[in-house]
């Protein structure tokens, strides 16, 4: 799964992504997969409680059955085209689905009760056959819990015994709905946006042990309209057309998790790929796929395919790939096995209205989720509380896969460094017990005065106390530099996941060195100098005033990376004090120390015009970025200039990379008149890129009353799809004004909204507050919901 798409991905390598050293995550995932793959007979006994006839602790299914396959046959009668008078009325069209399984286990503990997951389902018709003898047990009752633990209970009249293989068939109805949760109805209207389809997993579609340990082999039928096609996560076995029905049967699936299982039924095209021996598909709406906005995707998930199977030497355990762009779908992306899905937006891109973030983002999901086919889906995680292992590693090795296929998008800045072999060998395991067992990562403080070295758990809450240690590989760069003295740099290209903090005097030298010659000191250090000490002084264990003072050499600096890395760390100071009376005088040393001395002096023109800056192209438009947030007039003058343009004889001179930011500045600056055109031009565009960028600048106007006006219109469907909904309420809580008014619509809606992503959202909501008062506020709100 990927989420915040235009946030760069080199920054993810330094901070966030390197949960483990590179090699010693190679070296560890490949471990489990060999001791995975060798363990293709059912799972030993567990050791679960005496009885299996109450409620299990924790919320988890026993261990008394292990599932082996199942056999599942959907039949979904909606039609997927709705014909204004044609079928719109007709009793035949309707949300529900059914179905039936068989699902085969093995008991490994005797007992009478089987526990399994269902939600939101009508199960009836519960059998279970000894495969042994062939002969029937009966079941004395079905039951659900009416609690989290979403159990479906099938208590029997005669015991299951310890190493018999059984299979318990079911028939159920569901119905589809609009939430995002299991199956449910992803729409668009041809012309202007959305269509029917579905997508789903687990529990919601059909009765199954629905936790990730719980892996088995999935054989699916899917009953659709004729005019349609099913995918689903192995390739079509047969199809066979009956009337106005069509049967689409699919091989059987490697063995997998039930939170990979995912179909879609639609009338969706493909743009297929070269690519030997897996046939790769690319699916999105017929206007889409006619239009191109499938091409850039399907011309490099094959590359990105290559590239790991070269780099894990396992190849690619399916026959087929097919990526699909939904509408609405939330999160942006999902890994499914065989069968990812996206979002229009992650999936898609438009040559002439995508900005070049855009595009280096859909290269960087796509190598996520295909990361996933290896690190999550072929070996997974026993349980939820360890999803940092397949997440972090994905992350981390996407960068590398698009530095691959895109090289200009200089996504990774240092060499990946193996080990020696002999030396760090299978010690790999005592090493990463450190960094897989524990929460956190550690601070590193150096005294180059008295040569002391210590670590500590890294946390925000200074008050906060924790025992834990962590196994560091530290790798110094000691330089002599005659005009400033000695200093020693920690962390060289960040190989390791680790904060880093020095005496003082160190901190001095090493700030001395950026403003003389910082080609001395390694970009990926230029971008982690500034990060450790803003988020050391976020800590209080070194002063702000340090923080500030690291990013002095940013006045000459030309690439992205440093940049990045200063603008993120300035938006939570933003956050702690654009409320305060602090917050003019820090504006302006804001504009004097970050700014290039070029657009302070309101020479903007040439930071979008080719011009002869040595920027990289994420540098010129994050300098256009800064100068708007900022306020200044140059960018102010021409965000009103060019969209005033547009709205006079409907021209749209702003290039791509320009237009998030341009049109925020125009609406922020105008009124109702710049915020009705704005919004017209969402209603009536079918670009995904066009409509997020205006999605935003709807946000920017600072008239509490057009933004009540557009928290108003998330609620209605015909206005904003409900995926978006969160996305909005999150983009107006970003000006001081919308952050009062979002946190109160969220409360009020929170049942709404929340189905868009309530972690993104009260995040972003809360990202202001720092009081007391206002975190008793959140613990309010959260015990309520």
């Amino acid at each position: 799964m990927a989420k915040d798409t235009h946030i760069s991905k080199a920054i993810a390598i330094a901070f966030v992504v390197l949960t483990i050293s590179a090699i010693a995550g190679l070296i560890t995932m490949i471990i489990l997969y060999k001791a995975q793959i060798s363990a293709m007979n059912p799972t030993p006994p567990p050791t679960v409680p005496s009885t299996t006839t109450v409620l299990p602790p924790t919320m988890r299914l026993p261990r008394s059955v292990i599932p082996e396959s199942y056999e599942v046959f959907l039949r979904f009668p909606f039609y997927t085209k709705i014909l204004e008078v044609v079928n719109v009325t007709s009793p035949n069209q309707t949300t529900n689905f059914s179905g039936n399984t068989t699902i085969h286990f093995q008991c490994v503990q005797r007992t009478s009760t089987i526990y399994i997951h269902s939600m939101e389902l009508e199960v009836s018709e519960a059998k279970v056959f000894n495969r042994n003898t062939d002969g029937e047990i009966q079941v004395s009752s079905m039951s659900s819990h009416e609690d989290h633990s979403e159990f479906l209970v099938i208590e029997l009249n005669e015991a299951l015994e310890s190493g018999g293989n059984y299979s318990l068939s079911l028939v159920f109805v569901g119905e589809l709905y609009h939430n995002f949760d299991g199956a449910y109805i992803s729409s668009y209207t041809e012309g202007v946006p959305s269509h029917e389809g579905d997508k789903s997993a687990d529990r919601n579609v059909f009765p199954c042990f629905d936790e990730p340990e719980m892996k088995a082999v999935f054989n699916v039928t899917i009953i659709h309209r004729r005019q349609t096609t099913a995918l689903a996560n192995a390739p079509v076995d047969k199809i066979q057309l009956i009337d106005d029905w069509k049967y689409t049967r699919f091989h059987s699936t490697p063995k997998m998790s039930t939170y990979l299982f995912a179909f879609a039924v639609s009338e969706f095209e493909a743009t297929a790929s070269s690519y030997e021996p897996v046939v790769i598909k690319t699916y999105a709406r017929p206007e889409a796929v006619a239009a191109g906005h499938t091409k850039y995707a399907a011309e490099i998930t094959g590359k990105i395919l290559s590239f790991y199977e070269n780099l894990f030497e396992i190849k690619y355990m399916q026959q087929k790939l097919d990526q699909i762009a939904l509408p609405d779908l939330s999160p942006a992306a999902m890994e499914n096995w065989g069968l990812i899905t996206y979002q229009e937006g992650a999936l898609l891109y438009e040559e002439g209205a995508s900005s070049s973030l855009q595009k280096e983002s859909i290269a960087t999901i796509i190598a996520h989720e295909l990361a996933h086919q290896w690190f999550g889906n072929l070996v997974t995680m026993k349980w939820w509380n360890q999803l940092f292992l397949k997440e972090g590693f994905a992350t981390y090795i996407s960068c590398f896969a698009v530095d691959h296929v895109e090289p200009s998008f200089n996504m990774v800045t240092f060499i990946l460094q193996g080990a020696d072999a002999n030396n760090r060998q299978v010690d790999v395991a005592k090493f990463m017990d450190s960094w897989t067992k524990q929460i956190g990562y550690p601070v590193i403080t150096i005294n180059t005065t008295s040569g002391e070295i210590s670590q500590k758990h890294f946390l925000f809450n200074d008050s906060s106390q924790s025992s834990l240690v962590w196994d560091v590989p530290i790798q110094i760069w000691d330089e002599l530099i005659s005009s400033s003295g000695d200093w020693l740099l920690a962390n060289v290209n960040c190989t390791g996941y680790y904060r880093v903090n020095y005496n003082p005097e160190n901190w001095e030298a090493l700030l001395t060195q950026l403003e003389t010659n910082r080609s001395l000191i390694p970009l990926m250090n230029r971008m982690q100098l500034i990060d450790d000490a803003f988020n050391l002084a976020r800590a209080k264990i070194v002063n702000v005033t340090l923080a500030l003072n690291v990013t002095r050499f940013l006045y000459n600096e030309t690439d992205f990376h440093p940049w990045d890395s200063a603008m993120r760390n300035f938006q939570y100071i933003y956050l702690m004090f654009d409320r305060t009376e602090v917050y003019g005088p820090m504006q302006v040393r804001f504009l004097k120390t970050f700014l290039p001395c070029d657009i302070q002096n309101n020479n903007l023109k040439k930071y979008y015009r080719n011009s002869a800056v040595k920027l990289s192209l994420q540098s010129q438009t994050l300098a256009v970025q800064v100068a708007c947030n900022s306020g200044l007039p140059d960018c102010v003058a021409m965000a009103k200039r060019m969209f005033g343009l547009w709205m006079k004889d409907n021209t749209n001179i702003i290039h791509p990379n320009l237009r998030h930011w341009i049109y925020c500045e125009a609406v922020a600056s105008g009124g109702k008149e710049e915020w009705d055109f704005a919004w017209s031009q969402y209603q009536s565009t079918n670009d995904t890129s066009e409509k997020y960028h205006l999605r935003h600048a709807l946000s920017c106007t600072k008239k509490i009353w057009l933004l009540n006006r557009y928290l108003g219109y998330t609620l209605d469907p015909e206005k904003i799809q409900q995926v978006d909904a969160a996305e909005i309420v999150s983009s107006i809580s970003k000006s001081v004004a919308g952050q009062v008014l979002a946190w109160n619509f969220i409360r009020a809606h929170w049942d709404y909204l929340s189905h868009g992503g309530p972690a993104v959202l009260i995040h972003a909501v809360t990202s202001r507050f720092s009081t007391q008062f206002e975190l008793q506020e959140v613990i309010a709100h959260v015990s309520l919901s």
